[in-house]
């Protein structure tokens, strides 16, 4: 699904009745930016539902899964050859490791919640952090995907699909293609 890359998505620390919006803009931001899927410990069936209308409406290919763990997440990922990527604020400049981490296909990005498990930094390959100060892990995420395929992934194209949008200078535009 990815531009030339094989990134998923880990959500760790995830509290499902507070963070609903945020799991779903989580989703719509990994499936946009060229990732294949998201990993959650819980998963509520309206935002499956969501993601799969989404998938049927403006192109298919991505997914939620769910795992057990998210410390079962990173092991399956490094026996896949994935190279496992920390978001936070603690971690080292994404603009300084940026280079080094485009050499990986096979990517798993962890993004944490409220309160990260110690041990998440130690088992990730990388902690990267967008800037060192508070931010949205949303935002960081689409930083980091955006960097990760260096913009390539702003020119993928979704399919089969039902809707597309046609850029348009003024006004909103949909074309309908089923």
């Amino acid at each position: 699904m990815s531009v030339g890359k094989s990134i998923r998505i880990l959500r760790i620390g995830h509290r499902y009745v507070r963070d609903y919006r945020t799991l779903t803009h989580l989703c719509l931001v990994s499936r946009a930016l060229g990732a294949e899927a998201v990993y959650l410990e819980e998963i509520d069936d309206g935002l499956l539902e969501g993601i799969r209308e989404v998938n049927e409406s403006w192109g298919d290919g991505f997914q939620v899964l769910k795992v057990p763990s998210w410390k079962s997440a990173v092991s399956e990922a490094k026996k896949e050859g994935r190279t496992v990527i920390h978001l936070t604020m603690y971690g080292l400049p994404v603009q300084d490791k940026v280079e080094e981490l485009r050499r990986s296909s096979r990517l798993l990005v962890a993004v944490g919640g409220p309160k990260v498990p110690a041990e998440a930094y130690q088992l990730a390959d990388y902690n990267i952090a967008v800037t060192s100060q508070p931010h949205s892990e949303i935002a960081a995420l689409a930083i980091v995907l955006h960097e990760l395929q260096s913009g390539e992934e702003l020119k993928k194209e979704f399919g089969p699909a039902k809707l597309k949008i046609v850029p348009s200078e003024k006004g909103k535009k949909v074309e309908k293609l089923a």
